[in-house]
């Protein structure tokens, strides 16, 4: 199964990919990624052959910052993107911040924040070092490039908002291979 250099390298051969990313790196929040269906779309483009991408609806951008906890920020890092790169539907959240909508004990940083997502597949995140591609997947690799969809261990408490969530989205419509597994 292709893993960590593949993706790299998937995402490497994406121009307009790589154009938002080095947005984020000079004009985003330190230490920012891009996360969730900007990789995975990217990965299920490719396993089922389309030339042209998905469309985002949006663009996750996820930093920390314990201390700037106000939703306002978010905001501000918003339009600082928009303002360089107007046609891209940013989306910027400080996960040091999103355990208090969740109802979770505080997150110790990106990488744990991920881990209580939706979705395995969806724990996935990609920034630029200067030029070179860091990627952040604390929950592997596999069920994206498998074209699994399963819920974390964390969602599978919360078994209505998955099923909500993955009515919602409907991505079979999209990408039929897809192997979605039920709550």
């Amino acid at each position: 199964m292709p893993g960590e250099s593949a993706l790299l390298a998937l995402i490497a051969g994406q121009p307009d990919r790589l154009h938002l990313l080095r947005v984020v790196r000079d004009h985003g929040p330190e230490d920012a990624w891009i996360a969730a269906g900007f990789v995975r779309n990217a990965v299920w483009d490719a396993l089922h052959g389309y030339i042209e991408p998905t469309p985002l609806s949006d663009i996750d951008v996820l930093y920390f910052a314990a201390d700037s906890l106000e939703p306002e920020a978010d905001c501000a890092w918003e339009r600082r993107l928009l303002d360089v790169c107007p046609d891209a539907p940013w989306s910027v959240r400080n996960q040091a911040r999103m355990h208090l909508r969740n109802g979770d004990a505080p997150y110790r940083d990106c990488a744990d924040a991920m881990c209580r997502w939706p979705e395995v597949c969806t724990a996935v995140a990609l920034r630029l070092r200067g030029d070179s591609l860091e990627l952040l997947a604390p929950l592997g690799l596999e069920d994206i490039w498998a074209l699994r969809v399963r819920p974390t261990e964390h969602f599978r408490r919360k078994p209505d908002i998955y099923r909500e969530r993955i009515a919602a989205k409907n991505w079979p419509a999209r990408w039929p291979k897809l192997q979605i597994e039920p709550l």
